[in-house]
Formats: C-alpha cells, sequence, structure tokens
C-alpha cells in the first residue's frame, strides 16, 4: 500500500482538507468524498459559544490539524498552538504567520522561530511557507516534520504559480512536501503530485465550488491519479522532432 508518514503518523490519503469557508454541516460530507484522514481548523472557530463548534461537525476518525491562522508573529502562533493543545486537539499543528494583509503572504522569518520554539515542545510541526530552499532547509533542521510550500496566493485558485521552486524543494527536502493555497481545480493538484509532492492541502478550490462534494471526490480522484503518474515514472519530452509509436515501413515492406 501506498502510504506517507508525518511524524510518527501513517496516512493512506493524500488529501488534507481544509475547512475554512464551509458551513460547518456541509464538513461530514466534504470529508467522506474526498476521502481525506486530515482536515485543518483555525482554533477562532472552535469554541463554544453561540456559533456552532466546528469540531462537533468532524468526522470520528479524522485526525484534526490545527492551525495559527490569525497569527501575525511567532509568539502569537506558539501561544495558538499551545492553546489547541490544552483544549485536546492534539500535537499536530500547520504553523501560518502572516503580517501581510493584502497579499496573505507567509512570513519565513517568523515561521521559523516559532518552528523551532514548538518542535522543541514535541509538536509535529507543520510550516506554511513561500518556497525558499534556504527556509525550508533551517525548518527541517528545526524540526519540521513537512514542509508545507504555497503555490499561489491564498484562496485565488490561482494553481502552480511557484512551480520550479515547489520541484526544487521536493528534489532537495527530504520531508513530505506538502503543497498549499492556490490549489483551485483538481487538474493542478495532479500536477503537483506529478511533481512528487507528498499531499494536497486545499480549501478554496472546493468550498467555491456550485457542488462541494462532487469537487471534493474530484480533487481525491486527480491526486490519486497524479500520485500514480509520479510513481509511474512518466517518458521523456522530445525537444524537438516525433518519435513514432507505430512502424512506419515495415507493414508494407
Amino acid at each position: 500500500m501506498d502510504t506517507w508518514k508525518l511524524g510518527d503518523r501513517e496516512f493512506t490519503s493524500r488529501f488534507i482538507l481544509g475547512s475554512g469557508k464551509y458551513a460547518p454541516e456541509l464538513i461530514d460530507a466534504a470529508v467522506e468524498h474526498a476521502g481525506a484522514e486530515m482536515i485543518t481548523v483555525a482554533l477562532r472557530r472552535a469554541n463554544t459559544a453561540d456559533v456552532k463548534n466546528i469540531l462537533d461537525y468532524i468526522p470520528e476518525g479524522v485526525t484534526l490539524i490545527p492551525n495559527t491562522s490569525g497569527a501575525r508573529n511567532a509568539d502569537e502562533a506558539v501561544r495558538i498552538a499551545r492553546l489547541a493543545k490544552e483544549m485536546g486537539c492534539g500535537n499536530l499543528v500547520k504553523i501560518e504567520i502572516m503580517r501581510d494583509s493584502k497579499y496573505l503572504l507567509p512570513d519565513n522569518a517568523e515561521t521559523l522561530k516559532a518552528t523551532e520554539i514548538l518542535a522543541k515542545e514535541d509538536f509535529i510541526v507543520m510550516p506554511y511557507m513561500y518556497p525558499d530552499l534556504n527556509f525550508a532547509r533551517d525548518m527541517r533542521d528545526a524540526g519540521a516534520a513537512s514542509i508545507m510550500p504555497l503555490a499561489s496566493p491564498i484562496g485565488s485558485n490561482k494553481g502552480l504559480g511557484t512551480k520550479p521552486f515547489i520541484q526544487i524543494l521536493i528534489d532537495e527536502i527530504d520531508l513530505p512536501i506538502i503543497v498549499d493555497a492556490g490549489i483551485g481545480r483538481p487538474s493542478q493538484a495532479a500536477e503537483a503530485m506529478e511533481m512528487g509532492a507528498a499531499a494536497i492541502m486545499a480549501n478554496t478550490g472546493i468550498a467555491t465550488a456550485s457542488d462541494i462534494t462532487m469537487m471534493a471526490e474530484a480533487f481525491k480522484k486527480g491526486i490519486e491519479a497524479g500520485r500514480l503518474g509520479y510513481l509511474a515514472k512518466p517518458g521523456r519530452i522530445l525537444e524537438r522532432g516525433a518519435d513514432p509509436s507505430s512502424p512506419l515501413r515495415d507493414f508494407f515492406d
């Protein structure tokens, strides 16, 4: 079976589902059609006030990954991660730190600081970052369990705008590379998996579709197809000319 590991945990699905844009009552169906074994949730959505508690809608057996969405620096991210653990959300955490409120680009320097602190506290740290090889190496050395490079700005559905840089991380970093942010189509997810990504994290591409459950299933199949394509080791691409797939002469000779 084609499994992968995140820290000390093993998974078969390579689709991590975000929950940020769903009505809580749609999450169960989205998870089912996506075949997802993991779902991320912002701590601010997990509350006990009048708003429905999103945690009540996550299916049993699905691994919860709290994220630090809303954090503007390492201190805030660390505080959110610790609070999530105290609430019983486990020790997995996706680090999201953004000072930029217009483009929502991650702050790699602050993310590295948070990774160093939380890894020492035995969190399984999944830093979301702009794809930069030097920072990725530093995060790996600091104890990150995976690297989550953005494909394009959050919520944009623009696809693999940072493809060359993600490929460098896949080639050079010996951790699971989980492509995150901007993956808006199943074909984009398949392309990222063909590159050798370990998994895909997607939210907006599913949540904004006219048929959420159908799109969740489409992403699932795209991810599976891309993974199979990667494992099959695609053939060469000719720089010029053509290479006939059938004999050109022998039939008539």
